[in-house]
């Protein structure tokens, strides 16, 4: 009798197998993946109502006791272990004790490139208390100085290499701000920094300085263009910091792996999820000032990197270098990142051999994420019915003409079918909040949606269109509004627009992003209607944005019109031209395009569209 009864368990449990992997392919890869998360934070729950509020710095100064010796820090050939970074850090905590009016949750901004004391500040300031805001290094001039006081710090510390760009801003500084260079030889009305350091204490800061009441306090800002304008500091907790840095151990990474950080540390990925994430781990991470496409195999096999971050640009530039033998020849297992295109990841791995891609998605400030931790190509992750319990997002319609979500007569917004591409909303409330912006609140307002489905509710407006396929895939579609993706960053139109009509020959001009092949992104357009009477001046365009906006905000490509259509609601009309691109056939307005080595606007004529088409010539 037990024989018959084992014989049809097995058989039952072999076609519930069955039926699963036909019906429910993905439901053991989600449910362990889930209950990873789930575990994490009940973990970070618990410690919270001990009492215990773990932050990020918590964890490093753990490793600097539990593991000292320990790289934590590689850069250019130097290795700095995890005593190492805790005394250099402590060397500047004191130079703030001694020789400032610092005090606990003061804000300091820092202006910096990639390397070891970028950290040092850091955590020297965070062990302090301080709110440290970091400054993205290509911003200059005006949009520097709008920056630092959005921020509205009590000190400013500037790396060596960028004391010419505060030069630049310094007379502007607001009186109360004191600044600070990493140099020996710094100018006048800078402290040097530096030389103090050489004479601070290494003797640990007392932790009663830096404990926090509730994770929900302000750790850092981080700048971020949003949708409009100039950029705004998104105030980023303790609580996004610890998740942010959960993000390695989420896709499988541990102490063991030594990360390659090539991203910008300003910038959240850089800073969050890869020191964030090494000092989680207690892994080794190996930090490269800036990416260089032919150094980067070179890179990881001297330092046996197993993991890099990465961007969609920064994979396609690894696909365009000249082959070489033993590319696959390197002990790379995982790349964790965001923007990477379909087809450069089929031909990344091809190349480079099996590499675990994890793409992920994730706004500076949002309030939501997702994670492809099944490996899908082109997918930035997936949702299910228990996904969305914990993170209640939503893809609706959204009007391409007005610029706007739609909303019936009812004034309630619709959800868009499978297959569709939809804005992407995420629910703000107690388990997810949003916490906006650092100065006025119309900014942060600006990033909402209230009444979306009832009465009440409130929304986080991502600015991403996605699209979800019938398997529960997400798939980023573009962006919306104000803001386009060039070379790995966020344009912001009006503060390209702003630039541009400070000229005087010009009346109205609309900034946008055109698709062009090959490129991760959108290159930048600016479409421009001249004054009566007055003519183009194409050396002057030039000469205006490459020395007021960073390189990739420079627009590519310039369009003259005579007469510029607008939306139900006066804004220059930007879905048409986007649509018609920079093609000299399809678009009867005068073309140029942006030539470095003439340093002027050139016109664009269709050999040379078709030399940009092919790859011929790079943006």
């Amino acid at each position: 009798m037990l024989l018959p009864w084992l014989t049809g368990l097995g058989a039952g449990v072999i076609f519930l197998h069955l039926l699963q992997k036909l019906f429910f392919p993905y439901f053991w890869d989600d449910f362990w993946f889930l209950l990873k998360v789930v575990r994490y934070g009940i973990q970070t729950e618990m410690g919270k109502r001990r009492g215990h509020l773990d932050t990020v710095l918590e964890k490093f100064l753990r490793h600097a006791e539990r593991q000292p010796r320990k790289a934590f820090l590689i850069h250019e050939g130097d290795t700095y272990t995890y005593q190492d970074v805790d005394r250099r850090s402590n060397r500047v905590a004191h130079v703030f004790l001694s020789h400032s009016s610092l005090r606990k949750g003061d804000v300091v901004a820092l202006l910096m490139n990639n390397e070891p004391d970028f950290v040092h500040v850091w955590f020297g300031l965070a062990k302090l208390g301080c709110v440290v805001a970091f400054l993205n290094s290509n911003v200059r001039s005006n949009c520097l100085l709008h920056c630092v006081r959005t921020c509205q710090p009590r000190a400013l510390v500037v790396g060596a290499d960028l004391l010419g760009t505060l030069e630049e801003i310094l007379a502007s500084l607001p009186a109360d701000v004191s600044v600070w260079g990493l140099e020996d030889s710094v100018p006048p009305g800078v402290i040097s920094l530096k030389q103090k350091l050489s004479a601070s204490s290494e003797e640990p800061v007392p932790r009663s300085r830096h404990a926090v009441a509730s994770l929900k306090s302000t750790c850092l800002y981080i700048f971020t263009s949003g949708t409009t304008g100039l950029p705004k500091a998104a105030v980023i907790s303790q609580l996004q910091v610890l998740k942010g840095s959960a993000g390695l151990w989420a896709f499988g990474c541990t102490a063991d792996d030594i990360v390659y950080i090539t991203l910008p540390l300003y910038h959240s990925s850089g800073a969050l999820l890869g020191i964030g994430g090494c000092v989680a781990l207690g892994a080794t991470c190996v930090l490269k000032k800036k990416f260089s496409a032919s150094q980067f195999w070179n890179d990881c096999k001297k330092y046996n990197v197993t993991v890099f971050q990465y961007i969609g640009e920064l994979c396609r530039y690894l696909c365009r270098q000249p082959k070489r033998e033993g590319e696959k020849h390197h002990q790379v297992r995982l790349a964790v990142g965001n923007g990477l295109r379909s087809d450069v990841w089929r031909q990344f791995l091809d190349r480079f051999g099996n590499i675990k891609m994890c793409e992920f998605y994730g706004a500076t400030e949002g309030n939501i994420c997702f994670m492809n931790h099944t490996g899908n190509i082109g997918s930035v992750g997936r949702t299910n019915f228990f996904y969305k319990l914990f993170f209640n997002f939503e893809l609706i319609k959204y009007d391409f003409q007005k610029d706007e979500p739609m909303r019936s007569e009812q004034d309630w917004c619709s959800r868009v079918n499978k297959g569709e591409p939809g804005l992407l909303i995420s629910r703000v409330n107690t388990k997810n909040p949003f916490f906006g912006y650092a100065g006025s609140y119309r900014h942060t307002k600006n990033k909402l949606l209230f009444d979306v489905f009832k009465k009440g509710d409130v929304y986080f407006n991502t600015g991403d269109l996605m699209v979800q396929d019938q398997e529960n895939f997400l798939y980023f579609w573009d962006r919306i509004g104000d803001t386009f993706r060039w070379k790995g960053e966020n344009v912001a139109t009006t503060e390209v627009a702003d630039v541009i009509g400070m000229l005087d020959f010009i009346q109205e001009i609309n900034v946008y992003g055109v698709a062009v092949s090959g490129y991760e992104g959108k290159a930048g357009m600016a479409s421009i209607i001249l004054k009566p009477n007055k003519s183009l001046n194409l050396e002057k365009v030039y000469e205006q944005v490459v020395t007021s906006l960073p390189s990739y905000a420079c627009p590519r490509f310039l369009r003259i019109q005579e007469k510029m259509e607008t939306t139900g609601t006066f804004k220059p009309q930007k879905f048409q031209l986007v649509e018609e691109g920079f093609n000299p056939i399809k678009i009867s307005d005068p073309l140029y395009f942006m030539d470095n080595v003439e340093k002027s606007y050139v016109p664009l004529t269709q050999e040379l569209y078709e030399q940009i088409i092919l790859g011929e010539i790079k943006l």
